[in-house]
């Protein structure tokens, strides 16, 4: 059993959980903020060792997060979509300034880290900022932690079969007690909250959505090992005593985080 990763959850959980409940959202997002940009470091340390991305656009786009605080919705949308186009402009203009010493892969690797950590973490601010934000993103971090949990105890105890040869830890008994406890821990919840905040969501709704978050969730865990595979890295940092980096960390969950808001936004 590894103690480590026991303790680093047991001593985050809880702050995690009190600041999204608790914290307006100025804290919500620069909370927000600041995981970005250590994931962004995290990726960037990596994506590093294959190319030379453009770090200092890499960062600066994280102040997007803290935008949300300030804005509507349809306004971070429109921010999102115009800007997308201005910072592929920029990119491919510092292709055209160095004369081709930025190449097309270290633009390539910069808007990925950009897509994949930025604009993939503010869909967690915007949950958060739907009605009943609060108990939306709990759900969000109940499907993620839960899969994460589950498959980790069952794949590590009873996994015999392995999944992929991206994560060679990860086994297929491990994928599916996953998909199980994040389904029943989800209907844990929608109990709790129903019975104390008098607020009913549909079981079978709750139980489909769940269903497909969690295998979405470990879809990004498998991601974020593609990276790190290619880049031949085992984490990506190790500021997490047993768990690696923070992109190990909640690289499921903010890859689930869009997915989520989709089918929040159809409740």
């Amino acid at each position: 059993m590894d103690f480590k990763r026991i303790l680093t959850a047991l001593c985050g959980l809880p702050v995690v959980v009190l600041v999204l409940a608790l914290g307006n959202t100025y804290v919500v997002d620069i909370l927000l903020m600041i995981v970005a940009i250590i994931c962004m470091h995290e990726y960037l340390s990596v994506i590093k060792k294959v190319s030379h991305p453009l770090e200092w656009i890499a960062y600066a786009s994280t102040v997007v997060i803290v935008i949300a605080s300030f804005v509507t919705e349809d306004l971070i949308m429109k921010i999102v979509m115009y800007g997308l186009p201005f910072l592929i402009l920029l990119l491919f203009s510092k292709v055209i300034i160095t004369e081709m010493k930025t190449t097309f892969k270290d633009v390539a690797y910069t808007m990925l880290g950009i897509i994949y950590i930025v604009i993939f973490i503010l869909f967690l601010a915007l949950i958060r900022g739907l009605q009943n934000g609060k108990i939306l993103i709990g759900y969000t971090l109940v499907i993620a932690w839960s899969t994460d949990i589950c498959a980790y105890l069952i794949g590590r105890n009873f996994g015999k079969h392995k999944f992929s040869k991206i994560s060679p830890k990860k086994s297929i008994e491990g994928a599916i007690a996953g998909v199980i406890g994040a389904v029943i821990m989800s209907i844990i919840y929608t109990w709790v909250i129903s019975k104390f905040f008098q607020i009913e969501y549909s079981m079978l709704f709750i139980g489909i959505s769940s269903a497909i978050l969690s295998i979405l969730s470990q879809i990004g865990d498998f991601v974020a090992s593609c990276i790190k595979r290619f880049a031949d890295v085992k984490d990506y940092g190790n500021i997490l005593p047993g768990h690696g980096g923070m992109l190990d960390r909640i690289d499921s969950l903010i890859f689930l985080a869009p997915f989520a808001y989709m089918l929040f936004t159809m409740i």
